[in-house]
């Protein structure tokens, strides 16, 4: 008799969610699913710092019942590296550097945001010259392989020269302000804001930018293709809080004003430096431009010409047989090799916030 009235009881608390208390004394409640994605200092994403200090990405994650981290990584080559090993789910990144570092290393990857492109943020300066013509002969400092690297390339193109006609110095982001103010430094490229501190050296004289090859240098979120399809609800929180802030930063009042200071101080400048830095960036500011650039057909052919110069470059890996070793897939089509896609532009989410649905 006891034994049926003590199994009647069990199946009573069992059935109304009373177990755990009775059994641990507590409801213990359930842990929210966890994320962390990088950042490194560059007009274009500093506002992934003033999304972490308002508070608007953790509203995001809370709707979405979820913890987002946003993590500054000081070393912006270190920080793509981190995330390769597995130490993000998600890092800012160029397109060109989605594709040689984490796709080349076969970490399938998924440009969630496509937040800008650089138009004038990357240039090349020559020291006492005020022509590109100028650059032939001379040794040029450089974060080797990056961005920077495929600037010059380009616009050595446009003077009939190649890389033969100068020497690569590899240097990295940290040092390159300081090595431009030694008399042995005359050339080099980089993006603000050494960009800008850069020029504001005597004799010092901007010959190229990247205003000049628009589209092709894309700045992005980018995020594991796999943890993004587990999980939507991250793709929807941070593309939720980027275009918030976006809407906040675009405007002309007091708020936005307030918004682009903490952006500026975050990156180690004031706000009208940090406003001549977003000049020479074209910011979609609405999710619909992004969505436009990203399906157009234009994008495969520009990753076309990031392959190329990327294999050229031995940026593939040594086993890449040509430039379209990895796959990368854009709504116009897949370039390269459509079994191995690494490298993925998806439209989905900023579609969402243009569409007002997330």
């Amino acid at each position: 008799m006891k034994k049926s009235s003590f199994s009647s009881s069990f199946r009573k608390w069992l059935c109304v969610g009373l177990l755990p208390v009775f059994l641990f004394g507590s409801v213990p409640a359930f842990a929210k699913e966890k994320f962390k994605v990088a950042w490194t200092i560059y007009a274009g994403w500093m506002p992934w710092d003033y999304a972490a200090q308002s508070g608007i990405i953790k509203k995001w994650a809370d709707k979405y019942d979820i913890e987002i981290d946003v993590v500054q990584v000081n070393d912006y080559i270190e920080s793509i590296n981190q995330y390769t090993a597995g130490g993000f789910d998600g890092c800012v990144m160029t397109n060109m550097d989605a594709l040689t570092i984490p796709a080349a290393g076969g970490v399938d990857s998924t440009a969630l945001i496509v937040g800008d492109y650089s138009n004038g943020n990357d240039g090349i300066v020559l020291k006492d010259k005020a022509s590109l013509k100028d650059i032939q002969g001379q040794s040029v400092n450089l974060v080797e392989l990056s961005v920077s690297h495929y600037l010059l390339a380009r616009a050595l193109e446009t003077q009939g020269m190649s890389e033969k006609d100068v020497t690569v110095v590899n240097t990295s982001d940290a040092d390159l302000v300081s090595a431009f103010a030694t008399p042995d430094v005359t050339a080099t490229v980089t993006w603000n804001p050494l960009l800008s501190e850069i020029m504001k050296q005597p004799n010092a004289n901007k010959v190229f930018d990247s205003s000049q090859i628009p589209g092709e240098i894309l700045d992005l979120m980018v995020v594991k293709t796999d943890r993004l399809k587990a999980h939507p609800e991250l793709g929807k929180a941070l593309t939720g809080a980027w275009y918030e802030i976006m809407g906040v930063m675009s405007g002309s009042d007091a708020k936005a004003t307030e918004a682009r200071t903490l952006m500026a101080k975050a990156a180690g400048t004031d706000l009208a430096d940090y406003d001549s830095q977003l000049k020479a960036t074209y910011m979609f500011y609405k999710p619909a431009d992004a969505v436009a650039l990203t399906n157009n057909p234009q994008l495969k052919n520009t990753m076309q010409q990031v392959a190329e110069f990327s294999y050229q470059h031995g940026l593939l890996g040594e086993s890449a047989p040509n430039a379209g070793f990895v796959g990368v897939q854009t709504p116009a089509g897949v370039y390269g090799d459509a079994n191995n896609v690494k490298l993925r532009f998806d439209p989905t989410y900023m579609q969402m916030a243009a569409d007002g649905k997330l």
